[in-house]
C-alpha cells in the first residue's frame, strides 16, 4: 500500500527520531570528557615524555586497557559473548575460538605491556642482560595496575571537572616538562608569578587522591617507568584559584576573569623557568638558548649588538628548525617575549605583562583579582628582592611547602 504524501509521520518515528539525537549529542559529550580525563591521569601517571618516546608510553597504556577489557570478558562469558556479537568477524569465529582469543589475550598482553616498558627510555639508558627479561615479565605486574590507575584517575578527573562546572569554573592547562631535579624551583616560580599578578596563593601538598596512585606506580614499576611519575605534587591554591602543578602540567582552576589573568602570568614566567614547554630535544636545545640568552643580557631598556647578533642565530636556527607546528610556535614565541622584555628595560620572564616598565599595574588589574585578594604596589618594593625572587634558575630556592608551612 502507498503512502498518501499528505499524510503525516509518525509521531512515534519523530519522538524515535529525536530521542536518538539526544543519546548521540550526549554520547559525544561523554566521550569528550572521559577522552579529556584519560589524558590528564595518564599525563598525571607518566609525565610528558619526550616525542620519540611517546609511542612506547601509548603503547604501555593500550595494552593495560586491552589485557583489563580481556580479563573482564574472561571473567564474564556474557560480556565475551556481547563483544563477538557486536563485533564483525569471519563466520569460522564462533564462541569458542573467541574464548580461546580472549584467554590468550589475557596472557600475551602483560607481555606486551612490560615490553613497551622497557624500550620507554633512550637506547643508551636501557638495561641489558638478563634484566631484559626481568623488565618484560614485570608487565604482568604494571598491566592491572596502569589498567586499574587510569580508571580511578579518569574517575577523579571526571570529578574535578563536575565540581568546577558546579562553581562557575573551568579549567586550563598550560603542558611542560619539568627540568630534572628542578620541580620545586617551578613551584617557587610559579607561586611569585601568581604573586606578581596580585593573585596571592597557599602552597601545600595535593590531595592524597592525586598522589596515590604515583607511589603505587613507584612501587611496582621499574627505573624505567619509576623516572618518568612525579616524586610529589604540590598545589597552589586561593579563594578562587586552584592550580596543580604537575611535572608535566599546570592546571588551572578558577572564574574565567581569574583564570585567564592567571595563566597569562604563568606563560610569561615559563619562558625562563625552569621547565620546557616543549618535549622533541630539537625544540628543549633551542630554549635552552633562549634562557640563556636571557640570563646573560642585561634589561637596559634594549639589546646590545651582542644580543641582537645572538638573535639572530637562533632566527636562523628557528628557520630551519624541523619540529611539530606547535612546537615551533612555542619557540617564537618564547623569543618574541625575551625580546620585548629586554626592549623594555625588564628581566625576561619575570615581569607579569599587566605590568609597566616602571612595575606598575595596568588599568583593570583589581578587577580581575579573586575576593580578599590585597593589592601590592610593586612600586614601593625593593627591586634587587623582586630580581632575586624572579630570577631564572635561582639556586638554593627552599622547600614552597615548608616554607609556608614555617611561615
Amino acid at each position: 500500500m502507498r503512502q498518501n504524501p499528505n499524510e503525516k509521520p509518525d509521531d512515534g518515528i519523530r519522538a524515535m527520531t529525536i530521542l536518538i539525537s539526544a543519546f548521540g549529542f550526549a554520547g559525544r559529550l561523554a566521550g569528550d570528557l572521559l577522552t579529556s580525563a584519560l589524558g590528564w591521569a595518564s599525563s598525571l601517571l607518566f609525565g610528558r615524555v619526550p616525542r620519540t618516546h611517546q609511542v612506547f608510553l601509548v603503547s604501555m597504556m593500550l595494552f593495560s586497557f586491552l589485557w583489563l577489557v580481556a580479563f573482564v570478558a574472561l571473567l564474564v562469558p556474557t560480556i565475551a559473548a556481547t563483544l563477538l556479537a557486536t563485533t564483525p568477524h569471519p563466520p569460522f569465529v564462533d564462541n569458542q575460538w573467541f574464548g580461546f582469543a580472549v584467554l590468550l589475550s589475557v596472557i600475551l598482553l602483560p607481555l606486551c605491556v612490560g615490553a613497551a616498558g622497557y624500550l620507554v627510555p633512550a637506547e643508551g639508558e636501557r638495561p641489558g642482560g638478563v634484566f631484559v627479561l626481568r623488565e618484560v615479565l614485570r608487565g604482568y605486574v604494571l598491566a592491572p595496575v596502569i589498567s586499574g590507575l587510569l580508571i580511578f584517575l579518569a574517575g577523579v578527573g571526571i570529578a574535578r571537572k563536575i565540581r568546577s562546572r558546579r562553581h562557575g569554573w573551568s579549567d586550563a592547562h598550560v603542558a611542560i616538562v619539568a627540568k630534572p631535579g628542578a620541580y620545586d624551583r617551578l613551584v617557587g616560580d610559579v607561586e611569585h608569578a601568581l604573586e606578581s599578578a596580585d593573585l596571592p596563593v597557599t602552597a601545600s601538598d595535593a590531595p592524597w587522591v592525586l598522589t596515590l596512585p604515583a607511589q603505587i606506580l613507584t612501587r611496582v614499576a621499574g627505573d624505567n617507568v619509576r623516572k618518568l611519575r612525579p616524586d610529589r605534587l604540590v598545589a597552589l591554591t586561593a579563594e578562587d584559584l586552584n592550580v596543580g602543578v604537575y611535572p608535566s602540567d599546570i592546571a588551572i582552576s578558577g572564574p574565567t576573569p581569574v583564570r585567564t589573568r592567571a595563566r597569562a602570568a604563568i606563560v610569561s614566567r615559563l619562558a625562563t623557568s625552569s621547565a620546557h614547554l616543549t618535549t622533541s630535544k630539537e625544540a628543549q636545545e633551542v630554549e635552552d638558548r633562549l634562557v640563556k640568552l636571557a640570563g646573560e643580557s642585561r634589561a637596559v631598556g634594549g639589546a646590545s649588538k651582542a644580543t641582537r647578533t645572538t638573535f639572530e642565530a637562533i632566527d636562523a636556527t628557528l628557520l630551519d628548525l624541523a619540529v611539530p607546528t606547535d612546537e615551533w610556535d612555542i619557540l617564537y614565541r618564547i623569543r618574541l617575549q625575551i625580546e620585548r622584555d629586554l626592549l623594555i628595560g625588564a628581566r625576561p620572564g619575570t615581569e607579569f605583562p599587566g605590568h609597566d616598565s616602571n612595575g606598575h599595574a595596568s588599568r583593570g588589574r583589581a578587577a580581575t583579582a579573586p575576593q580578599g585578594a590585597t593589592r601590592h604596589d610593586t612600586s614601593s618594593h625593593d627591586t634587587t628582592t623582586r630580581d632575586e625572587r624572579g630570577r631564572p634558575g635561582a639556586a638554593g630556592r627552599s622547600d614552597p611547602v615548608a616554607r609556608r608551612a614555617g611561615a
